[in-house]
């Protein structure tokens, strides 16, 4: 069965169209795609010879002389040719004005004038230009259409896999996958190009002396490298799980539901690949944590974007940093797009700037909505009033999660994972004890808390018993507690502002009881000061 690009291209080589435009990095396999098109009657009707050249190796086919590797040789045999022909020129770019260099007047004169006796020639004839980077003249803007060729599909690399797998077999190791572990892997690849597909799991081999569900760490490490060349987006390495989370209950079991989501077997429901979710909520409750989460418990790559650097550069250039992000995103897919503080770089969206980040932002929504690859985008916002109402409404995100105070028994969590992750040693630890009732006390006394501040409280109370050179205690903690001001006082009208805005729009993160609810409803800030000890 042909694939989709196959009948693409074999529609616009019987329309004959003259000039065609693939810009790929996958000259060998676009060209196999293109000798089996050429050969397929059903496809093409007329079955067609493809004729290739390179300044290096000249003409396929044709007598190897210095001659043969001039652009000009190549098309005046264009120019001459009485059959059925395709012809693939491959960089021919170089030509057209690539890198800042100066475009070939002759050149681009000659392919406009070629177009016409490719039109009206009497045997069908199509040309083929083969790039890694797309470059046209404004002379032929007209004259050549683009056509984009898809990075492998998982059929594709999971047929690749499995021939590596037999390769391999033959030569003597050992390789034991089962449906779902292929599949991991096949689904990993994905946004590689077959020789970067191939290098990775060579890796991969080399690195484990087999194939395996580790194998993806070699994988994404050979992701990492397109992730660098944009200067855009980061690769994030994290090894933090979903347990290093405090709380957020509902918003962790929400994302487990999803956590096979990108599996084959989801689309025997008819299922999609999640959108993504937007966390908004009071600062320093661990929504950025949970960004992170995600990448380790879903084992997807993530890659968090700096709006600063889409706008920062040359005029013209956001739009385009824009969409290379998109690309780079979707390349690598399936993977996680994090976009922390998204209110920074869409708030005030057409105030000023010429209409730049009005049309940057449209582009993104346009993407958001429409989006068919699995890229999973994890937003963050503070300020969420300050955000373009659009980019709220349904369809933009699967849900919109509200993460606010830490409840009492997420604290005791957060207070445990904390003092768990630091007490290793047993001369910090010495009699301490992270049990139940030092937890009480401790979640009791920080009524109103962030995580980030509790964290700061550990770290406080590890510090005063360092410099002392003993062990810590509870006393440590408490008098850390008392000398911290918590964010809910120094920015309660925020809070409360957030609280207001998130109780009628967005879901919450964290499971409450009835009495924590109504707790939660009728705090004002003085409310919340005078819970957090009245401290000033």
């Amino acid at each position: 069965m042909a694939s989709k690009f196959e009948i693409m291209l074999s529609n616009l080589l019987k329309a004959r169209f003259p000039y065609l435009y693939i810009p790929t990095w996958e000259e060998e396999r676009l060209i196999q795609t293109i000798y089996l098109i050429a050969q397929n009657e059903e496809l093409i009707n007329t079955p067609r010879k493809v004729v290739t050249w390179s300044i290096t190796d000249g003409i396929s086919s044709y007598r190897k002389t210095k001659d043969s590797r001039s652009p000009w040789e190549v098309l005046d045999l264009i120019e001459k040719t009485r059959s059925p022909t395709l012809f693939v020129l491959k960089d021919f770019h170089i030509y057209f004005g690539a890198s800042g260099r100066q475009a070939d007047e002759q050149i681009v004169r000659k392919v406009r004038d070629l177009s016409l006796v490719i039109r009206n020639a009497t045997y069908p004839m199509n040309v083929i230009f083969v790039s890694p980077t797309l470059t046209i003249p404004q002379e032929l803007q007209k004259e050549i259409t683009i056509v984009d060729f898809e990075l492998p599909t998982y059929s594709e690399m999971s047929h690749f896999l499995e021939e590596m797998i037999r390769i391999n077999r033959e030569s003597g190791l050992q390789i034991e996958l089962d449906p779902t572990e292929k599949e991991q892997l096949a689904k990993a690849a994905l946004g590689l190009t077959l020789q970067e597909a191939e290098n990775a799991f060579a890796r991969a081999i080399v690195e484990g002396g087999t194939l395996n569900r580790m194998s993806i760490d070699a994988i994404i490490e050979e992701k990492k490298q397109i992730i660098k060349k944009t200067g855009i987006l980061e690769f994030i390495q994290t090894d933090i799980g979903i347990d290093d989370v405090g709380g957020l209950d509902n918003l962790k079991n929400w994302l487990r539901k999803r956590n096979k989501a990108w599996y084959e077997s989801a689309k025997l429901y008819g299922l999609p690949a999640p959108k993504g979710i937007l966390i908004t909520g009071v600062p320093g409750c661990g929504k950025s944590l949970i960004a992170k989460a995600i990448s380790a418990m879903w084992k997807l790559p993530l890659l968090k974007l700096d709006i600063g650097k889409v706008f920062a550069g040359i005029v013209g250039s956001s739009e385009e940093n824009m969409r290379q992000v998109i690309r780079t995103a979707e390349a690598i897919a399936p993977t996680i797009l994090w976009i922390d503080e998204i209110e920074k770089g869409f708030s005030h969206v057409g105030a000023g700037d010429g209409g730049t980040a009005r049309r940057v932002f449209a582009s993104f929504l346009t993407w958001l909505q429409e989006k068919t690859k699995p890229v999973f985008v994890v937003a963050t916002a503070n300020q969420i009033k300050t955000l373009p109402p659009e980019l709220l409404r349904k369809g933009r995100f699967d849900e919109i999660f509200f993460v606010d105070l830490p409840t009492k028994e997420e604290r005791k969590t957060i207070f445990r994972i904390h003092l768990e992750k630091r007490l290793v040693s047993e001369q910090a630890r010495g009699n301490f004890e992270i049990n139940e009732e030092n937890l009480e006390i401790l979640s009791e006394l920080t009524e109103g808390f962030i995580g980030a501040e509790i964290e700061e409280v550990v770290i406080s109370a590890l510090f005063e018993a360092f410099s002392e050179e003993r062990s810590i205690t509870i006393n440590d903690l408490v008098q850390a507690i008392q000398d911290t001001v918590p964010l809910s006082v120094t920015q309660g009208e925020q809070i409360k502002e957030i609280r207001e805005w998130a109780n009628l729009r967005a879901v919450a993160a964290s499971k409450r009881s009835a009495a924590e609810e109504n707790t939660v409803k009728s705090q004002s800030p003085q409310n919340i000061s005078a819970i957090s000890g009245g401290r000033n």
